[in-house]
């Protein structure tokens, strides 16, 4: 389906048009946290079939319902103990729960994958807030980009990728935290599904305990577990220690490279930068090579995301 995609301001008259297209079945990009979702009304099949058709996302990935608040979570699925302390200390911010989805919800079972639970979260960001107040119900929103390719951390992202395909972007400016959230199962025990912006640790203090991981070959239970996702057009190598003829380097730390993700080391602002700088360096119609990233902290989730970059293609 070809849109006239709107670029909207982050303004009352914006949030008042964007709502408005959400409430007719149609797609939303706005920013969050961690990087800009593709909204639909999680309670309209049509939309969140859209949401589907402009990725050209598998239906067996299931989607993050995003709400405004606790309480309007607590609505949709069956609240535990574990949910309350994790809720309580880190949202609104970068982290997803999977939980079990109450009886008549009224979400779209497309959201869910006809999975028996549901991903939901609360987002930090001001404007993704704001036009989740506005709209006044659950919005399903998945990265706002073609499936399995780099995650949009601008405005600009968004359109060169979805430009045509979706109803407005609503642009809100740079991701901050510019990795996706943290998603923690609570169906059984926590699990930790998809490492992300929350680092895994914060999660045990809280917890009191380890989180279970999710395994390589275990079924797909939450978003963002295919094996080949994120990925830019380039092959993308690994663990570089120099670029080979032809290649451009992602660097980490002091390194001569195309561009850094952080020339101090620090992994908040590679985390911040990953998308945007895969994004630049696939511009330029070259092999990726990336330099190692401490497999600690948010170190975690970039690489997550660097593996699924550089799988084989289907």
């Amino acid at each position: 389906m070809s849109h006239e995609t709107s670029l909207l301001r982050a303004d009352d008259a914006g949030y008042a048009r964007a709502a408005e297209v959400l409430r007719g079945g149609e797609l939303v990009a706005f920013p969050t946290e961690t990087v800009y979702g593709l909204g639909g009304d999680a309670t309209n099949d049509m939309a969140v079939a859209r949401i589907f058709e402009a990725k050209g996302r598998p239906r067996f990935n299931p989607l993050i319902v995003h709400v405004d608040r606790i309480e309007t979570a607590q609505g949709f699925v069956e609240w535990s103990h574990e949910a309350e302390v994790l809720a309580s200390a880190f949202w609104p911010g970068p982290l997803t729960l999977v939980l079990p989805i109450k009886a008549g919800a009224g979400i779209s079972p497309l959201v869910t994958a006809d999975l028996p639970s549901l991903a939901v979260r609360v987002p930090a960001h001001p404007v993704a807030r704001e036009l989740l107040r506005v709209f006044g119900g659950p919005v399903a929103a998945p990265s706002a980009n073609p499936s399995g390719r780099i995650s949009p951390t601008t405005a600009a992202h968004v359109a060169a990728g979805l430009s045509g395909r979706i109803g407005a972007i609503l642009d809100g400016g740079a991701c901050e935290v510019g990795v996706e959230s943290t998603i923690v199962g609570l169906t059984e025990g926590p699990t930790l599904l998809r490492p992300g912006g929350l680092p895994a640790e914060a999660i045990e203090q809280a917890l009191g305990g380890p989180l279970a991981r999710h395994g390589a070959g275990d079924a797909v239970t939450a978003p963002g577990q295919l094996a080949s996702h994120y990925a830019p057009g380039a092959t993308v190598r690994l663990e570089a220690e120099s670029r080979r003829e032809g290649e451009v380097l992602l660097g980490f730390g002091k390194v001569a490279c195309d561009l850094n993700l952080s020339a101090s080391g620090d992994l908040t602002e590679a985390a911040a930068n990953l998308f945007a700088h895969l994004h630049a360096l696939d511009a330029k119609g070259a092999p990726i090579a990336v330099s190692p990233i401490p497999e600690t902290g948010l170190g975690r989730a970039i690489n997550d995301r660097l593996r699924r970059a550089a799988a084989p293609r289907d």
